[in-house]
Parts: structure tokens; C-alpha cells; sequence
């Protein structure tokens, strides 16, 4: 039998498996007396979640990356469940130290002349590799990822099996339609494979906010990455389940710089990180944020980002829904271009809630949450009509990751104030602290409002 048959039987059967006995334990909890009922349910959520914990244990590509996205995208899933799944958001499976050395040396044989000790242990894994500490012979921290030797072999059988794929996300999200999510990581885990891409993006967006009072990329070490190796800056600092104890006050200020580091990202580098999920985030000292992983980056042209801008100013600014409309026709977001504009601007104005007034707002889980299942629901009647461009499924990570992200720290910011700092044609004044140093930053560094000037 060839890998893709054994990963579509192995992964078929374990998820069947785990629908069968989910359905097997509500059955039981809808027979069982009134009185006893709640506590069946709660009994049968348990072992659900552990029993999702134990199969998914062993799995490593695709059904890894389906296990983070379910341990903190949807607040909706049941919590005994998120929680089991949350271990993987940094500690998926891992592979034997004498394996990922192997792999090192393979690609990078003087790898030792320059790194005095390396740590055995992972500190931290992913769906296609794992992250060893190491520290340089000049006495620098490094984090070293490696990348599973058979990753691309996992995930090339995966993708060629989209409905597994679609299968495993509708076991994980079963309220929602879940085929363009599947098709988005399925170019999302083509992408990753290549270390090197993930080297020069992520030294890119080192340089741009190199000095930021907020913001830290960690540089890369070209002479200790390859192919399936990527050597960086060694950050430490707390993980995002850690900050989710601190003081509102604390949780307010990392959701603003989080807000602040995708849409100037978006808006200033024509970079999206498309992969917001908490093991990529390391939260330092002095309210600053270590970002990681830049495996997956979309840069947009100048054209795709004047229509996001266009999106903005009719939505958002003009209040304007015929515009808005004749502006998401011509991207391809709506075939019809004779919809009823005060529909359409209904359908997406879910998306522009955070900034269409000039308050502070608190983002919570529910909403979070309702942006998750709006996304995917087709009862509106303008969602027969929809189209979803590449660049726009790329964009979709800002909704179903970031704000979840913001909806469990209940981040409250003057999000329409901050938005418009960054907004290259709004261009407001610092609204908060964190402006005022951002200002600083830019004036210190030179930055403009249009830092790149490529189309392609």
C-alpha cells in the first residue's frame, strides 16, 4: 500500500472512529433521566476530549495543524475539548533528536562549528517540525527548527486527499461549511515546506521593525538555515495562555500591539502573516511581543491593497453601500453586480464592527466567534453570490485568527483611532501611548506610508 492510501486509511479510520463514539456518548446522554442528564453530558464531553487528545497524539502534518486551529479559533468548541487540544498549539508531536541531527548535518555540515550545545529536548513543535535552543560558540541564544524528514511526503499525501481534509474540519467545526477553510490549508501546508522562503520573509520583516518599542522579529542566521533548517534569534517570554491571567490593563495593551502588528504589516509592508495562532507569539517584558513563524506570508500588490483600501473608505469612512457594493463586485468578491447594496453592505459590515465607531470597544470571544460561523454561513441571501479571490481567503486569517485572539484576551481599545493611525490614507495622529512610540519609531527609522513599492 503506498503512503497516500495508508494516510487516507489511517486518517479515515481514526476519524470515523472518533465520530462514532461521539455519537455513541450523545445518544446515551439524550437516554439517559432529566435528572442525571447534565452530568452525563459533561461526562461524555470528557471523554470525547480524550479521546480526540489520544488520536490525534501520534498524527503529524495535516491533522496536526487541524488540532491547533481547533484548540483556540472557535471559543464556541466545548472547552473540555479546546483545552485538550490546546497542548498542540506548541507542542505537537515530535521526532528523536538523532533524527532532526541527522537532518541538520545533512543540509548544514560544519552546523557544529559554529553552535557550541544544542538541546536535545524540543522546546516547542509544529505540524511539519519541531524548535531545539541551541546557543552559539559566540555565546548567542538561537531556536533551530527543523523540519520532520518525511514532511513533505505527510503533507503531499494529505493534500491529495481534499476530502479527508474536509472531513477532519467538519469533525473538528461540524456547525459550519468548511470546504473553503480546507482549500486554504491546503495551499497554506504547500507553501511551508520550503525553509528558505520562511527565512528571507521572516529576516524582511525583521528589518522593517527592527528597533520597534513594541515589536520584535527575531533576525535569522543564513549560515545555519537551508532547505529544512531555519535558525533564528532565541526569544524568551511568556506564552499567550500565560498572559491570559495578567490585568485587563496588560491584556488590553498586547491586543493593541497585536491589532497594530497585522494591519501596519498589512497596510505599510504589504505583508500579512497569515498564521495568528498563539504558539507563534513569545510575550516579553515592557508590554512587547515576540512574533514567530512567518512560514506562510502573502505579499500583496499595490492594486490589491487599493482595494482593501476602497473596502475601507466606503464601508467605513462614507458609510457609502452602493460604492462598497460596485467596489466588492469588481474585486470578484460578489458575482452579481446588480445586488441590493444595503444587503451586501449587511452581509460584510460584520467584519468592519470593531472600527466603524470612534470608541473604545471590547472584542470578546462571542464575537469572535459569530465572525467564525458569518464566515462560513450561507443563509444570507447574499451568500449565494459570494466568491472568495485567493488574496481574500489569505485575509480570512485576520478574522479567524486574530480576533480570536483579541476575543480571549477581551482586549478594549479605541480600535477605529488606532486603525487610523495606520491607515496609510487616513494617516491620523497617535491616539494612544503605544502611537506615541510608534511615532517616535518611524521618525527615528524613516519610515513612510508606502515602505514598498513593488507589484507582484
Amino acid at each position: 500500500m503506498n503512503l497516500h492510501l495508508r494516510r487516507l486509511f489511517g486518517s479515515a479510520s481514526m476519524l470515523v472512529g472518533l465520530t462514532l463514539r461521539s455519537t455513541v456518548r450523545h445518544v446515551k446522554v439524550k437516554l439517559t433521566p432529566t435528572a442525571r442528564r447534565e452530568v452525563a453530558l459533561q461526562q461524555a464531553r470528557i471523554a470525547t476530549a480524550s479521546d480526540v487528545k489520544e488520536q490525534f497524539a501520534n498524527a503529524r502534518g495535516l491533522m496536526t495543524k487541524l488540532a491547533q486551529m481547533a484548540g483556540y479559533l472557535d471559543a464556541g468548541v466545548e472547552p473540555e475539548l479546546r483545552g485538550a487540544l490546546a497542548s498542540f498549539q506548541r507542542d505537537a508531536p515530535t521526532m528523536e533528536f538523532s533524527l532532526a541531527e541527522r537532518s541538520i548535518l545533512a543540509e548544514i555540515p560544519d552546523f557544529y562549528r559554529l553552535v557550541k550545545e544544542i538541546d536535545p529536548t524540543p522546546r516547542a513543535s509544529a505540524s511539519i517540525g519541531q524548535v531545539h535552543w541551541a546557543r552559539l560558540r559566540n555565546g548567542e541564544e538561537v531556536a533551530v527548527k527543523v523540519q520532520f524528514p518525511d514532511a513533505a511526503d505527510l503533507i503531499g499525501a494529505d493534500l491529495a486527499n481534499a476530502g479527508l481534509v474536509t472531513a477532519a474540519l467538519k469533525l473538528l467545526f461540524p456547525s459550519m461549511a468548511t470546504g473553503e477553510m480546507a482549500k486554504e490549508l491546503v495551499v497554506r501546508l504547500g507553501e511551508e515546506l520550503d525553509y528558505r522562503n520562511e527565512a528571507l520573509r521572516t529576516q524582511t520583516f525583521a528589518d522593517y521593525y527592527r528597533g520597534h518599542p513594541r515589536i520584535v522579529v527575531p533576525r535569522t542566521y543564513p549560515g545555519l538555515s537551508s532547505s529544512h533548517v531555519l535558525t533564528t534569534e532565541y526569544l524568551r517570554g511568556r506564552s499567550f495562555d500565560e498572559v491570559l491571567a495578567d490585568t485587563q490593563e496588560v491584556r488590553d495593551v498586547y491586543g493593541e500591539v497585536l491589532f497594530r502588528f497585522v494591519f501596519r504589516s498589512l497596510y505599510r509592508l504589504r505583508l500579512f502573516n497569515g498564521d495568528p495562532h498563539p504558539g507563534n507569539y513569545v510575550f516579553l517584558e515592557g508590554g512587547r511581543i515576540g512574533f514567530l513563524d512567518f512560514g506562510f506570508t502573502k505579499e500583496f500588490t499595490p492594486s490589491e491593497i487599493a482595494t482593501f483600501e476602497a473596502m475601507i473608505e466606503s464601508m467605513v469612512l462614507e458609510g457609502d453601500p452602493v460604492r462598497f457594493t460596485k467596489v466588492v463586485h469588481e474585486a470578484g468578491l460578489i458575482t452579481a453586480g446588480d445586488l441590493d447594496p444595503e444587503a451586501v453592505a449587511d452581509f460584510f459590515r460584520d467584519y468592519y464592527d470593531i472600527v466603524l465607531e470612534d470608541r473604545r470597544l471590547r472584542v470578546t470571544s462571542a464575537y469572535a466567534s459569530g465572525l467564525l460561523h458569518h464566515t462560513f454561513d450561507h443563509s444570507h441571501p447574499v451568500a449565494k453570490y459570494l466568491n472568495v479571490p485567493r488574496s481574500f481567503v489569505v485575509l480570512q486569517r485576520i478574522n479567524l485568527g486574530l480576533y480570536a485572539l483579541l476575543g480571549y484576551l477581551e482586549a478594549t481599545v479605541n480600535w477605529r483611532a488606532v486603525a487610523s493611525e495606520i491607515w496609510p490614507f487616513v494617516a491620523a495622529p497617535p491616539s494612544t501611548p503605544i502611537g506615541e512610540e510608534e511615532r517616535r519609531w518611524q521618525q527615528a527609522v524613516g519610515h513612510t506610508g508606502e515602505h514598498r513599492n513593488t507589484d507582484g
